[in-house]
Protein backbone atom coordinates (compact mmCIF):
# COMPACT_ATOMS: atom_id res chain seq x y z
CA UNK A 1 0.00 0.00 0.00
CA UNK A 2 1.36 3.12 -1.35
CA UNK A 3 1.86 5.88 1.56
CA UNK A 4 -1.00 8.82 1.56
CA UNK A 5 0.58 12.15 0.03
CA UNK A 6 1.33 14.69 2.60
CA UNK A 7 -1.04 17.81 3.09
CA UNK A 8 -1.09 20.78 4.43
CA UNK A 9 -2.91 19.63 7.43
CA UNK A 10 -0.56 17.00 7.72
CA UNK A 11 2.57 20.19 7.90
CA UNK A 12 1.16 21.88 10.74
CA UNK A 13 2.75 21.63 13.90
CA UNK A 14 0.15 22.72 16.86
CA UNK A 15 3.32 22.13 19.66
CA UNK A 16 5.75 24.33 18.18
CA UNK A 17 5.31 28.05 17.85
CA UNK A 18 5.71 29.37 14.69
CA UNK A 19 6.28 33.09 13.28
CA UNK A 20 3.25 33.26 11.03
CA UNK A 21 1.28 32.22 14.17
CA UNK A 22 2.65 33.88 16.84
CA UNK A 23 3.16 37.35 14.62
CA UNK A 24 -0.61 36.64 14.12
CA UNK A 25 -0.92 37.06 18.00
CA UNK A 26 0.93 40.06 18.11
CA UNK A 27 -1.63 41.69 15.66
CA UNK A 28 -4.53 40.66 17.32
CA UNK A 29 -5.71 38.20 15.58
CA UNK A 30 -7.27 34.37 16.76
CA UNK A 31 -5.59 31.88 14.08
CA UNK A 32 -2.99 30.66 16.40
CA UNK A 33 -2.11 28.06 19.24
CA UNK A 34 -1.50 28.16 22.77
CA UNK A 35 2.13 27.25 22.26
CA UNK A 36 2.28 30.27 20.00
CA UNK A 37 0.57 32.51 22.58
CA UNK A 38 2.94 31.38 25.28
CA UNK A 39 6.02 32.44 23.61
CA UNK A 40 4.36 35.81 22.38
CA UNK A 41 3.54 36.49 25.52
CA UNK A 42 7.55 35.28 26.87
CA UNK A 43 9.06 37.77 23.78
CA UNK A 44 6.80 40.59 25.11
CA UNK A 45 7.12 40.10 28.67
CA UNK A 46 11.61 40.46 27.30
CA UNK A 47 10.62 43.18 24.38
CA UNK A 48 7.41 44.53 25.36
CA UNK A 49 7.63 46.49 22.38
CA UNK A 50 7.43 43.81 19.96
CA UNK A 51 3.72 44.54 19.34
CA UNK A 52 4.19 47.76 18.41
CA UNK A 53 6.99 46.27 15.72
CA UNK A 54 4.08 43.55 14.27
CA UNK A 55 1.79 47.01 13.79
CA UNK A 56 4.36 49.71 12.84
CA UNK A 57 5.35 46.97 9.96
CA UNK A 58 1.74 46.50 8.56
CA UNK A 59 1.30 49.83 8.72
CA UNK A 60 4.17 50.74 6.49
CA UNK A 61 3.17 48.00 4.06
CA UNK A 62 -0.22 50.33 3.68
CA UNK A 63 1.96 53.05 2.97
CA UNK A 64 4.35 52.00 0.58
CA UNK A 65 1.22 50.17 -1.89
CA UNK A 66 -0.42 53.05 -1.70
CA UNK A 67 2.19 55.10 -2.71
CA UNK A 68 3.17 52.34 -5.39
CA UNK A 69 -0.44 51.63 -6.53
CA UNK A 70 -1.35 55.29 -6.54
CA UNK A 71 1.41 57.62 -7.38
CA UNK A 72 3.82 55.54 -9.08
CA UNK A 73 0.79 53.57 -11.35
CA UNK A 74 2.66 50.13 -10.39
CA UNK A 75 -0.19 47.50 -10.47
CA UNK A 76 1.56 44.16 -9.91
CA UNK A 77 3.04 43.28 -6.58
CA UNK A 78 4.78 39.91 -5.73
CA UNK A 79 4.56 39.60 -2.03
CA UNK A 80 7.03 36.77 -0.79
CA UNK A 81 6.82 35.84 3.17
CA UNK A 82 3.44 36.77 3.32
CA UNK A 83 2.45 35.57 6.43
CA UNK A 84 -1.30 35.19 7.96
CA UNK A 85 -3.93 37.14 6.35
CA UNK A 86 -5.22 39.65 7.88
CA UNK A 87 -6.84 43.42 7.27
CA UNK A 88 -5.83 45.35 5.00
CA UNK A 89 -3.78 43.16 2.83
CA UNK A 90 -1.72 44.20 0.11
CA UNK A 91 -3.91 43.03 -2.17
CA UNK A 92 -6.63 45.01 -1.03
CA UNK A 93 -5.14 48.04 -0.99
CA UNK A 94 -3.27 47.70 -4.23
CA UNK A 95 -6.96 47.22 -5.63
CA UNK A 96 -8.48 49.88 -4.07
CA UNK A 97 -6.44 52.27 -5.80
CA UNK A 98 -5.84 49.95 -8.88
CA UNK A 99 -8.93 47.57 -9.25
CA UNK A 100 -6.88 45.88 -12.25
CA UNK A 101 -3.76 44.71 -9.80
CA UNK A 102 -2.37 41.86 -10.28
CA UNK A 103 -0.67 40.04 -6.87
CA UNK A 104 0.70 37.20 -6.63
CA UNK A 105 1.36 35.92 -2.21
CA UNK A 106 4.28 33.52 -1.76
CA UNK A 107 4.51 31.61 1.70
CA UNK A 108 5.54 28.01 2.46
CA UNK A 109 3.58 27.91 6.09
CA UNK A 110 0.79 25.29 5.31
CA UNK A 111 -1.38 26.95 8.21
CA UNK A 112 -0.58 30.43 5.70
CA UNK A 113 -1.92 28.07 3.23
CA UNK A 114 -4.86 27.29 4.18
CA UNK A 115 -5.95 30.69 5.02
CA UNK A 116 -5.00 32.59 2.15
CA UNK A 117 -6.37 30.45 -0.51
CA UNK A 118 -9.78 30.87 1.36
CA UNK A 119 -9.82 34.47 1.99
CA UNK A 120 -6.94 36.25 -0.10
CA UNK A 121 -9.64 36.85 -3.17
CA UNK A 122 -9.97 39.18 -5.90
CA UNK A 123 -11.46 42.44 -7.79
CA UNK A 124 -13.09 41.23 -10.62
CA UNK A 125 -10.66 43.51 -12.93
CA UNK A 126 -7.24 42.27 -11.03
CA UNK A 127 -6.31 38.57 -10.23
CA UNK A 128 -4.99 37.35 -6.78
CA UNK A 129 -2.53 34.32 -6.50
CA UNK A 130 -1.39 32.12 -3.62
CA UNK A 131 2.06 29.93 -4.59
CA UNK A 132 3.43 27.78 -1.67
CA UNK A 133 6.94 27.77 -2.00
CA UNK A 134 9.91 28.93 -0.16
CA UNK A 135 12.15 32.28 -0.04
CA UNK A 136 15.26 30.51 -1.09
CA UNK A 137 14.00 28.89 -3.80
CA UNK A 138 13.54 32.29 -5.81
CA UNK A 139 13.78 30.66 -9.41
CA UNK A 140 10.50 28.94 -8.41
CA UNK A 141 8.53 31.44 -7.13
CA UNK A 142 9.34 33.43 -10.64
CA UNK A 143 8.26 30.70 -12.84
CA UNK A 144 5.02 29.89 -10.34
CA UNK A 145 4.28 33.98 -10.80
CA UNK A 146 4.17 34.26 -14.38
CA UNK A 147 1.02 32.77 -14.75
CA UNK A 148 -0.54 36.02 -13.31
CA UNK A 149 2.42 38.64 -13.70
CA UNK A 150 3.92 39.99 -16.59
CA UNK A 151 7.73 40.17 -15.62
CA UNK A 152 7.83 42.54 -18.56
CA UNK A 153 6.56 44.75 -16.75
CA UNK A 154 7.07 46.77 -13.62
CA UNK A 155 6.89 44.23 -10.46
CA UNK A 156 6.54 45.82 -6.49
CA UNK A 157 8.33 43.05 -5.07
CA UNK A 158 7.62 43.18 -1.47
CA UNK A 159 10.15 41.10 1.49
CA UNK A 160 8.49 42.41 4.85
CA UNK A 161 10.31 40.48 7.32
CA UNK A 162 11.32 37.67 5.48
CA UNK A 163 14.79 38.06 4.83
CA UNK A 164 15.74 37.80 8.82
CA UNK A 165 14.83 34.25 8.19
CA UNK A 166 17.00 33.51 6.15
CA UNK A 167 20.28 33.33 8.37
CA UNK A 168 23.76 33.26 5.69
CA UNK A 169 23.43 36.99 4.14
CA UNK A 170 25.48 35.92 1.51
CA UNK A 171 22.20 33.75 0.33
CA UNK A 172 20.06 36.42 1.08
CA UNK A 173 21.60 39.02 -1.02
CA UNK A 174 21.25 36.45 -3.59
CA UNK A 175 18.20 35.86 -3.35
CA UNK A 176 17.04 39.64 -3.90
CA UNK A 177 19.50 39.74 -6.43
CA UNK A 178 17.39 37.11 -8.63
CA UNK A 179 13.98 38.24 -8.07
CA UNK A 180 15.47 41.81 -8.77
CA UNK A 181 16.90 40.79 -12.00
CA UNK A 182 13.79 38.86 -13.58
CA UNK A 183 12.41 42.14 -13.01
CA UNK A 184 12.50 45.32 -15.14
CA UNK A 185 13.48 48.79 -14.77
CA UNK A 186 10.77 50.58 -13.15
CA UNK A 187 10.19 47.81 -11.05
CA UNK A 188 10.47 48.15 -6.96
CA UNK A 189 12.02 46.08 -3.97
CA UNK A 190 10.14 46.85 -0.65
CA UNK A 191 12.23 45.42 2.67
CA UNK A 192 11.78 45.27 6.36
CA UNK A 193 14.05 43.66 8.43
CA UNK A 194 14.91 43.81 12.58
CA UNK A 195 18.00 45.22 13.39
CA UNK A 196 19.64 45.76 16.74
CA UNK A 197 20.81 49.25 16.03
CA UNK A 198 17.51 51.24 16.66
CA UNK A 199 17.06 50.55 20.31
CA UNK A 200 14.97 48.17 22.13
CA UNK A 201 16.45 47.50 25.88
CA UNK A 202 15.77 43.42 25.21
CA UNK A 203 15.61 42.83 21.86
CA UNK A 204 18.77 41.06 21.64
CA UNK A 205 18.11 38.09 24.72
CA UNK A 206 14.19 37.77 22.88
CA UNK A 207 15.64 36.92 19.19
CA UNK A 208 17.74 34.31 21.56
CA UNK A 209 15.17 33.14 23.72
CA UNK A 210 12.84 32.81 20.34
CA UNK A 211 15.90 31.00 18.31
CA UNK A 212 15.49 28.40 21.25
CA UNK A 213 11.87 28.00 21.76
CA UNK A 214 10.33 28.77 18.02
CA UNK A 215 10.65 28.26 14.38
CA UNK A 216 11.83 29.54 11.57
CA UNK A 217 15.01 31.02 13.60
CA UNK A 218 15.59 34.56 13.15
CA UNK A 219 18.50 37.10 12.86
CA UNK A 220 18.95 40.49 13.12
CA UNK A 221 21.37 42.87 10.96
CA UNK A 222 23.18 45.78 10.74
CA UNK A 223 22.21 49.09 8.57
CA UNK A 224 25.32 48.09 6.39
CA UNK A 225 24.11 44.93 5.92
CA UNK A 226 20.60 46.11 4.87
CA UNK A 227 21.88 48.60 2.52
CA UNK A 228 23.84 45.61 0.69
CA UNK A 229 20.31 43.78 0.06
CA UNK A 230 19.66 47.62 -2.21
CA UNK A 231 22.88 47.13 -3.95
CA UNK A 232 22.22 48.79 -7.80
CA UNK A 233 18.90 50.12 -7.04
CA UNK A 234 17.78 54.11 -6.40
CA UNK A 235 16.27 54.30 -2.95
CA UNK A 236 13.51 56.15 -2.33
CA UNK A 237 13.29 58.97 0.35
CA UNK A 238 13.70 59.49 3.26
CA UNK A 239 15.88 56.24 2.43
CA UNK A 240 16.96 53.41 5.39
CA UNK A 241 14.69 54.12 8.42
CA UNK A 242 12.32 52.29 11.57
CA UNK A 243 10.15 51.54 9.15
CA UNK A 244 7.50 53.39 11.90
CA UNK A 245 9.42 56.68 10.30
CA UNK A 246 8.78 55.87 5.99
CA UNK A 247 7.00 58.83 5.28
CA UNK A 248 4.98 59.28 7.99
CA UNK A 249 5.37 62.03 10.93
CA UNK A 250 9.49 62.47 12.21
CA UNK A 251 8.19 62.27 15.83
CA UNK A 252 6.63 58.56 15.37
CA UNK A 253 8.79 56.61 18.19
CA UNK A 254 11.35 54.32 16.46
CA UNK A 255 11.01 50.57 16.32
CA UNK A 256 13.41 48.14 15.87
CA UNK A 257 12.57 47.28 12.46
CA UNK A 258 14.58 48.69 9.07
CA UNK A 259 12.33 50.34 6.22
CA UNK A 260 13.41 50.81 2.60
CA UNK A 261 11.70 51.18 -0.65
CA UNK A 262 13.95 50.71 -3.97
CA UNK A 263 13.67 51.26 -7.37
CA UNK A 264 15.24 49.70 -10.25
CA UNK A 265 16.93 52.24 -13.07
Amino acid sequence: MEPRPQTASDRIRSDVAHNARVWNYWLGGKDNYPVDRTVGDQVTGMYPIIGEVARADRAFLGRVVRHLAGDVGVDQFLDVGTGLPTVNNTHEIAQHTAPHARIVYVDNDPIVLAHARALLTSTLEGATEYIDADARRPDQILRAAEPTLDLGRPVAVMMLGILNFVLDTDEARSIVRTLMAAVPSGSHLVLTHPTLELGGEGNEAAMRFWNENATPPITARSREEFASFLDGLEILEPGIVSCSRWRTNEREPEVAQFGAVARKP
